[in-house]
């Protein structure tokens, strides 16, 4: 008897949404990539064309109508989320959507209502929690290898500036929204507690052209959690070298740190020095995370099971960055009201 597939739509085919419709097309052997929907026309038929998509558009509102698509995945800009995931519960889809999954509290929870009422499955994407290191580290914390968790620390650190059109606040939600979002997910779930308040500090000093759109590349966010614990989120766009993604959590009895910067561990030492690789980007770092919690996804949505990720995870997650950036703004510690 055959594997059952499900036919999954991707939305928004960007850089990352290349990354989700490859990925379902090519390594998730129980789903199967039947539609995809772009705003932009060349970038859809030239995906379509190298996926072997049978149905692809412009409007992702024509995706949603085709019976045979069974779930989605939402990979189009944050300020679009609210609008697409509605859109999408309304037609009955199962919903995976990218982080954050919304710019605000009130639209987080106007998308909340809108699933509840549908009562459609809905998993929100934070994919570190399905790289190998990571998921390690959580199950050590969890069998008390390290004691009780004391401290969190993160930093994330991109290789080149963005696009400005897409650092725009408007549309991403700015440097701690985009990016440390990933981090203070992490800092919930590895640290097995909330934070409480946190307090920001930024800068604008090595990418000039994101001045115009009001963003920054450089941030520090303090945290304290209700249990007692502190930590601290480094976020970064200028860490030229390469992409530099690493946490550490110190407990009372040990501490775990995951994460590296090199793409291999070899170094070679001459005449001229001591030289080794950097990882150059995210594809390099994450991709195999990224199969997996597609793979999750897909095989939660056949057996019925609930999301790995909920929606009140990804709420939990915004309120933290929503806070922080309140916090780089009115330049004082802010204390969450979730």
């Amino acid at each position: 008897m055959p594997t059952t597939k499900l036919p999954v739509g991707v939305i928004g085919l960007g850089r990352m949404g290349r990354i989700y419709a490859d990925a379902i097309a090519h390594r998730i052997p129980n789903a199967r990539l039947v539609a995809i929907a772009d705003v932009v026309q060349g970038v859809v038929q030239e995906q379509a064309e190298l996926l072997e998509v049978p149905f692809a558009t412009t409007d992702y509102r024509e995706l949603l109508a085709r019976p045979e698509v069974e779930a989605v995945f939402v990979i189009s800009p944050t300020s679009t989320h609210r609008e697409v995931v509605t859109e999408a519960a309304r037609a009955g889809k199962a919903i995976f959507c990218e982080k954050p999954i919304a710019l605000t509290l009130a639209e987080t929870d106007a998308i909340a209502g809108a699933l509840e009422q549908a009562g459609v499955f809905f998993q929100a994407g934070f994919m570190r929690r399905f790289d190998a290191g990571y998921a390690q580290a959580w199950a050590k914390i969890e069998a008390g290898v390290i004691g009780r968790p004391t401290t969190f620390k993160s930093i994330g650190r991109d290789p080149f500036c963005p696009n400005p059109a897409f650092a725009d606040p408007a549309v991403s939600g700015g440097l701690i929204l985009d990016m440390a979002i990933h981090d203070f997910d992490l800092a919930r779930w590895l640290m097995q507690d909330e934070v409480k308040r946190v307090y920001a500090e930024g800068s604008l000093m090595a990418c000039p052209e994101l001045k115009a759109v009001g963003d920054i590349d450089n941030a520090v966010v303090t945290l304290a959690f209700e249990g007692g614990a502190v930590g601290d989120v480094e976020v970064s766009r200028n860490a030229f070298y390469g992409y530099d993604i690493r946490t550490e959590v110190l407990g009372t009895e040990g501490a775990l740190q995951i994460g590296y910067f090199r793409q291999t561990p070899v170094l070679t030492l001459t005449r001229e020095g001591v030289a080794y690789d950097m990882v150059p980007y995210i594809i390099e770092r994450f991709l195999d995370a990224y199969v997996a919690q597609s793979q999750d996804f897909v095989k939660r949505v056949l057996a019925g099971d609930a999301p790995a990720v909920t929606i009140e995870d990804a709420r939990r997650a915004l309120a933290i960055g929503a806070a922080a950036t309140q916090s780089l703004h009115e330049g004082r510690p802010i204390t969450l009201e979730l």
